[in-house]
């Protein structure tokens, strides 16, 4: 009888394995980035007194995060605001406000009209780089295969 190795037992115990960052050792990279910002919040406790206060905590938590907290990744815009679709106006927002600052005081923008951050189309960490266009099949195309 032999052991069985780590990979054959979380197969029986149906525990899949997840590639999300290949060679990274942490690689569920959004809940390493969320477990970040739920413990280095100024309200984290030190201990949970049981799982009833981890869950009051909880409650507090993730409206906060998800209403309140501003997210360097998403243009420094709550999750809900991208979520429900009122990010782009929001975005037209601090660009007035923006505008009219410097307006009223060119002197402390360098001269450059500052924008807000761009709003991302995609959003993920270590983006898989971009595949260059392969060119085309066609055979009508190809002149070489035209000529004797």
């Amino acid at each position: 009888m032999r052991a069985k190795s780590t990979a054959e037992l979380l197969v029986d115990l149906g525990v899949a394995a997840s590639f999300s960052r290949p060679r990274v050792s942490n690689d569920n990279p959004f809940s390493e980035a969320h477990f970040k910002t739920l413990k280095y919040r100024p309200q984290f406790p030190a201990c949970f007194e049981g799982i009833g206060h981890a869950r009051a905590h909880s409650r507090e938590f993730f409206p906060w995060y998800n209403h309140e907290h501003r997210h360097s990744g998403i243009g420094f815009m709550t999750p809900a605001a991208v979520h429900f679709g009122t990010a782009p106006a929001l975005w037209q927002q601090r660009a007035a406000v923006l505008q009219a600052a410097y307006l009223a005081h060119p002197e402390r923008f360098k001269g450059k009209l500052p924008v807000p951050p761009k709003l991302p189309t995609v959003v993920g960490i270590n983006m898989p780089k971009p595949q260059p266009l392969e060119p085309p099949h066609d055979l009508f195309l190809t002149t070489e295969l035209l000529t004797n």
